[in-house]
């Protein structure tokens, strides 16, 4: 059988967070896709929220690849199912291109560059221009020298102020044998609201077809849209495997999908589903229980505390989840192990009972930023895997803990630097949580990291 050729990639990048990555990206990938080009969108890192704005700028699921969480067989895999169909890949970074996880013998593990390197794509590195100008470009050499394979394909400048300060800062970049591919005026106007995750999530965007194409209009008006697209290469990394990145949980699985219950990586659902399971979505916040049928409940991370009330309300799902856990796996991370637990406090101090299918108790009045790649290891069998088995994810959230209650912990979690986090989460008969975001299960070569 013939395999199609990967289509060509190229990645947007800055030194920094805050520059202008998702303008440039959602403005680029409407603007493609208003030429007539099949586009699809990766995001670096572990990230929810830019993917989904990704799918309503492309029509396509977007795909995260993740070089620390994940192993190369499914990096490469994700990346070549990304490919198919599409004429043209553009992958967002996270936070600085180089930024990762320290480690020793590398600039950074799990970094955008990282990524760069393994695939070959130029990177269109982003560059707020905003009190400088000629200096913009020993920021641009400094970033084109700093690794020998990863090549800065061309520079888009941010936040100039009028042409002379292009031509001076563009002047400069162009000086080194690196094309200015574009200048965005300072236009405060086309930002996205965000809130204390990130950006409000697409499906709560308003206008966002509107914004969108606002978007896709003011890059196209100040970026050479074709330039860029010439700058694409083919993926020089193999096309990895089809394996999912985890085993489904079970035969047909019930998914919570509202807007409490929205951080799902896509990978795991495209891998489940292509395993042969089924999949079953219901609303908490519209008061609909699992569906009777499902074998395996899971409730993702998302935005319980700020709904804490309607899902404290929601009789019908909270029961029919507690009859659900009697005899199938109920698995909970994040917001989901919140909505589990004995009670959620939400930004008011209203105390609101949840589900108590897990005895934690969780506060978003006494907020604390946890932030952080982890490695757990299951301590019993279960859905997750056997006892042992090594789970790559992260942390995210801004919730504290009460209290854990007296439930068995669910897994022994390290920290990318080694630190040792103890254990965490909880499991109480079929029903298993906590604040750790699953990606992938670790590569067997892993196993002893």
């Amino acid at each position: 059988m013939r395999i199609p050729p990967m289509a060509d990639g190229l990645i947007v990048a800055a030194p920094a967070s805050g520059t202008g990555k998702t303008t440039l990206t959602l403005g680029l990938l409407v603007a493609l896709r208003a030429r007539g080009l099949r586009v699809g969108a990766l995001k670096a890192g572990p990230d929810y929220i830019d993917p989904a704005f990704h799918q309503a700028a492309t029509g396509r699921p977007s795909v995260n690849l993740d070089s620390w969480a994940m192993g190369p067989d499914l990096l490469d895999g994700l990346a070549a199912r990304a490919a198919d169909g599409a004429d043209l890949l553009v992958c967002e970074a996270l936070m600085g291109l180089f930024d990762g996880v320290a480690a020793a013998g590398a600039t950074g593990d799990g970094s955008t560059a990282d990524l760069a390197a393994r695939t070959g794509w130029p990177v269109l590195l982003v560059v707020n221009a905003k009190g400088q100008s000629q200096s913009a470009a020993a920021l641009v050499k400094g970033f084109a020298s700093y690794r020998d394979d990863v090549r800065i394909g061309g520079v888009v400048l941010n936040n100039v102020g009028s042409p002379r300060h292009t031509a001076l800062a563009g002047n400069a970049i162009e000086a080194l044998g690196i094309p200015l591919l574009g200048a965005l005026p300072r236009s405060p106007g086309v930002a996205l609201p965000e809130r204390h995750l990130g950006l409000v999530q697409a499906g709560e965007t308003d206008d966002l077809a509107e914004r969108l194409a606002g978007l896709g209009r003011f890059v196209a008006a100040h970026v050479d849209v074709d330039r860029v697209a010439a700058l694409a290469t083919p993926s020089r990394a193999g096309r990895g495997s089809d394996a999912p990145a985890m085993p489904p949980l079970g035969q047909r699985i019930a998914i919570a999908r509202d807007a409490a219950f929205t951080f799902v990586y896509p990978h795991l659902i495209a891998g489940w589903w292509a395993s042969g399971a089924e999949l079953a979505f219901f609303s908490p916040l519209a008061d609909e229980p699992p569906p009777a049928d499902c074998d395996a409940v899971y409730l993702p991370g998302g935005y319980p505390e700020l709904h804490a009330a309607r899902l404290s309300a929601a009789a019908r799902f909270r029961a029919g989840l507690v009859a659900a856990a009697q005899s199938k796996p109920i698995y909970g991370e994040c917001g989901g192990y919140m909505a589990m637990g004995e009670t959620l406090e939400d930004a008011d101090g209203t105390v609101h009972p949840m589900a108590g299918l897990l005895g934690v108790r969780t506060s978003f009045a006494k907020r604390k930023l946890h932030l952080g790649y982890r490695r757990a290891t299951l301590l019993a069998d279960g859905p997750l895997g056997p006892a042992g088995t090594l789970l790559m994810g992260h942390e995210f959230h801004y919730a504290s803990t009460l209290s854990r209650g007296d439930d068995a912990p669910l897994v022994s979690a390290r920290a990318a630097d080694g630190g040792d986090l103890g254990d965490l989460g909880g499991r109480r008969g079929l029903a298993m949580g906590s604040f750790f975001h699953l990606i992938a299960r670790a590569p067997t070569t892993d196993a002893g990291r």
